[in-house]
Formats: C-alpha cells, sequence, structure tokens
C-alpha cells in the first residue's frame, strides 16, 4: 500500500531531520512509541527498512534517503494544493518555518513580520535561530521554508533572494587598545604595510562568506596575516577583539547590535572589503505555496 497519511510523512521528516525520537516526537506533538508505530507503519507501506536504529543511534538507510526526497515533496505539494483552495476561500493558514541568527532576528524580523502578522493573523511562523552560516544549507535541505543570510557570489539556481540589506565588512580593534597599540593605531591612519598585519593577531570566521573575502583581501595584498584565533559565530569576535586579543572582522550589522559596540572601534582600512548583500532565501519551487508567495510579496 502507498502512503498516504500526511501526519506519519511529517514525523518520518522529524525523525529523519533529529535522527532523535525524543526530539522528533516533541517535534510531531506525540510519543515515542506513537513516533515508532508511524514509522513501522510507513516501513511496511513502503516493503523497506527507512532507519537504522539501535540503543545509542538513529540513521537514514539508503531506501530512507530516497523516501525522504519524496516526503518532502509530497509535503510541499499537500501544503501547495492545501494553501490554494484556502486562498479560494479568502483566508491562508498553516506554519511558515524560518532560520536566522540571533543578530537577524532582531535586526529585522518585526519589520519583516509586523505587516505579515496584520494582513495574515492564521499563518504561524516557526522561527530557529543559529549560524547565519547555515541558512542557504538548512533551506536547500528542505528544514526550513525561508531563511535569512548573506548572499554568496555564487547563489545556486534552485534558490531564489530577495534582498532587504546591504552590510559593509569591517575591520575593528579594541577601543583602549587604539591609542597604546602601534599596529593599530598605524591602520587606523591607513597605512597597508605588510609589516603592520604581520604583527596583528587576527580573529576570523572559520569559515563562510566573511572568512573567504577577508582570506581574498590579504592574498591580492600579498600579506600573510597573523590568525590568533578561528570562531564560529561572528558575535564572538567582538567579544574576544573587545578584550583586545586582536583585530576582527565583522558584518557591520553585527557590531551595530552588539552590546560591546562601544568598547571597539572600526578601523579605517583601504581598499574597503566587499559588503553583505542580505536578504531572504527560498526554494524557487516554494513560491508557489501560497503561505510562502505571500511573505515574499510583501516584501518590495
Amino acid at each position: 500500500m502507498f502512503p498516504v497519511d500526511i501526519r506519519n510523512l511529517k514525523q518520518f521528516v522529524a525523525l529523519s531531520d533529529s535522527l532523535h525520537f525524543g526530539r522528533a516526537s516533541e517535534v510531531s506533538h506525540v510519543s515515542s512509541s506513537a513516533l515508532s508505530r508511524s514509522i513501522r507503519q510507513l516501513e511496511d507501506e513502503v516493503g523497506a527498512t527507512l532507519f537504522e536504529r539501535n540503543n545509542r543511534s538513529v540513521s537514514l538507510t539508503h531506501a530512507g534517503g530516497l523516501f525522504l526526497v519524496y516526503a518532502r515533496d509530497a509535503l510541499t505539494q499537500w501544503d501547495s494544493v492545501l494553501n490554494t483552495l484556502m486562498e479560494e476561500s479568502g483566508e491562508l493558514y498553516g506554519e511558515v518555518s524560518m532560520y536566522c541568527s540571533v543578530t537577524a532576528s532582531y535586526s529585522f524580523l518585526f519589520d519583516l513580520l509586523s505587516r505579515f502578522r496584520m494582513d495574515h493573523p492564521r499563518i504561524e511562523i516557526k522561527l530557529h535561530t543559529g549560524d547565519p552560516e547555515h541558512a542557504i544549507t538548512r533551506v536547500l535541505a528542505g528544514n526550513e521554508d525561508i531563511s535569512i543570510g548573506a548572499r554568496p557570489s555564487q547563489l545556486p539556481n534552485s534558490l531564489a533572494f530577495k534582498p532587504i540589506a546591504v552590510s559593509p565588512l569591517v575591520f575593528i580593534a579594541a577601543r583602549k587598545k587604539v591609542g597604546m597599540n602601534k599596529v593599530v593605531a598605524g591602520l587606523v591612519r591607513g597605512k597597508q604595510e605588510g609589516t603592520f598585519w604581520a604583527a596583528t593577531p587576527m580573529i576570523l570566521s572559520e569559515s563562510g562568506i566573511a572568512r573567504r573575502r577577508v582570506d581574498h583581501w590579504f592574498s591580492e595584498l600579498g600579506i600573510k596575516p597573523d590568525i590568533y584565533a578561528q570562531v564560529a559565530g561572528n558575535e564572538a569576535i567582538v567579544s574576544m577583539v573587545s578584550l583586545g586579543f586582536g583585530v576582527g572582522v565583522v558584518p557591520r550589522i553585527v557590531l551595530d547590535n552588539s552590546p560591546l559596540a562601544k568598547k571597539v572601534v572600526v578601523l579605517d582600512v583601504q581598499p574597503e572589503l566587499e559588503a553583505y548583500d542580505v536578504g531572504l532565501f527560498t526554494q524557487k519551487k516554494k513560491l508557489g505555496s501560497p503561505l510562502i508567495n505571500a511573505f515574499w510579496s510583501q516584501l518590495k
């Protein structure tokens, strides 16, 4: 029998995302035993084992991975049909999942959601926060409907992007160090000699757009930076810089919203780094959903 129970499909996707029966059952609002029964029912219907599980771990089988692609597409189509029917009745309702960093949540969400909530009070927003570098991958994987993040130089063809702000990438140093450290003072005056940078410990992102642009910047100047620390999260960079551990690079929007903003100073470094284009991401195919399209189309 081919599976048609939407609830079972949603529970299957929840378990595929978390690979943990306890967390998946909480997300699905069912008991762990009920979730286990749903998974067994799906496996009986498709005639294949979807998960390998033991007392310590849960993992998708090859068949489970193939079925996950079907399940996500089936749920997307179900939502589209259901919401088309709701749209014809004159009112949208349901759930839209979003992902963004903590900084983006208090920088953009109020403006983004205020009008939307007024126009569509029965659409619930399910918000997850985390590292902004995961914004694209979470949407591509189908874990989120919409995310907020920085646009990469090459955007995957399957993604739609709508810009909402531009944020420069800036070099920052501890304010208390600026008048004391001749290296940093020289940088503030615009000196670009490699000796200054060679003596300046750098605190950079582990990976992501900012790190790639900083690496390219140093490469273009023929300079090998002294990397003191590589961290995950721009807020952590601001924190370490404010304590005087070195010079960091962060999006200006992160600095402007940081409680430590007054403890650091932006260095006048030339040439400037390429700015961030911050905006919304979603899969192009999801724009066919009335819920996603309602949110997307409100942004000019």
